[in-house]
């Protein structure tokens, strides 16, 4: 008997072991394919995006979330409202060359990370982090949204939109953040110019290479601050953008449902709780010559 307590005991530890092994992978999966989802599309949308020199209008607003979404007990870390202009392919549902194009190719996109029932749009039990994007076809981008000095409010007749079922992308983003390479030069026209590649990420507070507001326009890029003391803000106006990248954190299922119910999550619990139960994604876009 004691030697088949011992058996017993050593085979449900390891069985115990697997299973905890196979659920961590198996939620990796599919955070790893969330990820993917969200970072493939948002890709495609900054490879083909479309910005015009030498006017006074607005092509890309980045700003973050205000207020950050999420519940009383735990708010997402990060979260960017994305509105700008691309070529995108799926305009027109992708049915491009059909009768139901009706010509241009310039769309206007737009993101937004939301904290409610990926089913019903409500804020329920069954919240969860949901990143919803927006695509204006290029009739009524054309109409209603291209030569606005400000972009953002020229969209909110669209905003609500953003909550429709079939403008859901995926589910379970903690957290996502963008951050945009700026080339910019320094003592340009003297034999001391050099170039420098300038971070600048969009975050809920200035400063620590952050900044909460971030636009491009016509005649250069908009920023109120620099969020760095190596450039100051005048050169990064006259910067160019050269590439974007996308950082996200996803939640597995199971760590959503701890979310949910948790209310002391803070300071090292919650450290632990997304070392346990999280997983970081990252991807870098070069974007089209400004």
């Amino acid at each position: 008997m004691a030697i088949t307590t011992i058996i017993a005991s050593v085979l449900i530890s390891v069985t115990a072991v697997a299973i905890d092994s196979w659920n961590r992978s198996r939620a990796e999966l599919r955070a790893s394919r969330q990820a993917k989802y969200m970072v493939d599309s948002m890709a495609k949308d900054f490879e083909s995006l479309v910005t015009r020199s030498g006017n006074k209008f607005e092509w890309l607003s980045a700003k973050t979330a205000t207020p950050l979404p999420g519940s009383n007990q735990q708010k997402s870390a990060n979260a960017s409202k994305l509105i700008f202009f691309t070529a995108a392919t799926d305009r027109y549902d992708g049915k491009i060359n059909s009768a139901d194009d009706k010509g241009g190719d310039v769309s206007c996109v737009a993101y937004d990370l939301q904290y409610k029932d990926p089913i019903d749009g409500s804020n329920s039990s069954f919240s969860t982090f949901t990143l919803n994007r927006l695509l204006v076809n290029p009739d009524q981008t054309f109409n209603n949204l291209l030569s606005q000095a400000e972009l953002e409010p020229a969209f909110q007749s669209y905003s609500p939109q953003l909550i429709d079922l079939k403008n859901f992308v995926c589910e379970n983003i903690y957290q996502y953040s963008v951050t945009f390479y700026i080339a910019v030069t320094k003592n340009p026209g003297t034999a001391t110019a050099t170039t420098l590649n300038v971070p600048v990420s969009i975050g809920p507070t200035d400063g620590n290479g952050r900044i909460v507001d971030f636009r491009i326009l016509g005649s250069g890029i908009q920023l109120a601050a620099s969020p760095t003391s190596d450039v100051t803000t005048d050169e990064l106006k006259a910067g160019r953008v050269t590439a974007v990248e996308i950082s996200l954190t996803v939640i597995s299922d199971f760590g959503i449902q701890q979310l949910r119910g948790e209310k002391n999550l803070r300071g090292n619990n919650m450290l632990k709780f997304m070392a346990k139960n999280s997983f970081q994604y990252s991807k870098r876009v070069t974007l089209p010559c400004m």
